[in-house]
């Protein structure tokens, strides 16, 4: 197997609707000519700024990969795109894929720079109301403590599971192809697990808003980087960039995330992760 000179590196929750964020998509280079570009979801509302965003990213970076995150599949008055649910998550796909972006229907690219080799896999699982804040034990008194609490995740009105009857019926659909996809994988490589949301519950113990926890992923994935032979996990969403340690994986919240937060704690001067920053 041939050993690349390039990086593995990683971010998310770009929001380039937003201009400031915008400039520091503009600004992005990679290190070396071989380095990859793992995008962990949350590149923008409207297509053509998502198309944007990518476009400019895979003429840069030797490989882009790109998983959903739940603001690149709104379906929103303002974007010229108004399909719903999986016709505009493959509609997505369909423009990746003519962009040279690697998305989670396509075959698994093997990592061999840096840290590799390694099976670098982009999943599309969302969420299926299993987070339960604190008083909950099933998805309607969940979702009744969020309304309580004011705290309602506008996917309530933007994201369309269509043609799935619920966001948690897609879910389960979603967690269904990519256990199949990943029993694919060779058995003798580690992974790179890159989901928009994180694997297991932990990080979202530190949410401001417990009640959010129910819109940030499942519990059917908790194991997910030990039965996959997980390296490292990468997800955003939270906008908490951080690094834990969940059963001695690494996991890597690598979002951007909106202007009055980036501000609020600073961005290092590169705001590219390395997958491997310990090799």
């Amino acid at each position: 197997m041939r050993s690349s000179t390039g990086e593995l590196l990683a971010i998310s929750d770009l929001h380039v609707a937003m201009s400031e964020n915008a400039d520091i998509v503009r600004k992005l280079r990679p290190r070396t000519e071989h380095d990859w570009l793992l995008v962990a979801g949350d590149v923008a509302e409207r297509s053509d700024q998502i198309e944007w965003a990518l476009g400019l990213l895979a003429e840069r970076f030797e490989k882009v990969v790109w998983v959903p995150g739940n603001h690149d599949l709104w379906t929103t008055e303002p974007d010229s795109l108004q399909l719903r649910g999986e016709a505009r998550y493959h509609e997505l796909v369909r423009r990746c894929r003519e962009l040279g972006v690697v998305t989670p229907e396509d075959e698994f690219p093997v990592w061999t720079g840096r840290g590799g080799p390694v099976t670098v896999v982009p999943l599309f699982v969302g969420y299926d109301y299993t987070f339960f804040p604190k008083g909950a034990s099933t998805k309607e008194e969940a979702l009744a403590l969020a309304h309580e609490a004011g705290v309602v995740c506008t996917d309530e009105y933007l994201l369309h599971p269509d043609p799935h009857p619920t966001r948690d019926a897609w879910c389960r659909a979603r967690l269904e192809y990519s256990e199949r996809r990943l029993a694919e994988c060779d058995p003798q490589l580690p992974t790179v697990l890159v989901n928009h949301y994180p694997l297991v519950r932990e990080p979202t113990d530190v949410l401001w808003y417990p009640e959010f926890a129910q819109w940030c992923g499942t519990v059917r994935t908790a194991d997910w980087h030990l039965r996959h032979r997980a390296a490292a996990v990468i997800y955003g969403h939270l906008h908490i960039p951080r690094t834990t340690f969940h059963d001695g994986v690494r996991f890597e919240e690598v979002s951007i995330g909106y202007p009055r937060e980036w501000k609020r704690r600073g961005l290092p001067d590169d705001v590219l992760r390395p997958v491997f920053p310990e090799v």
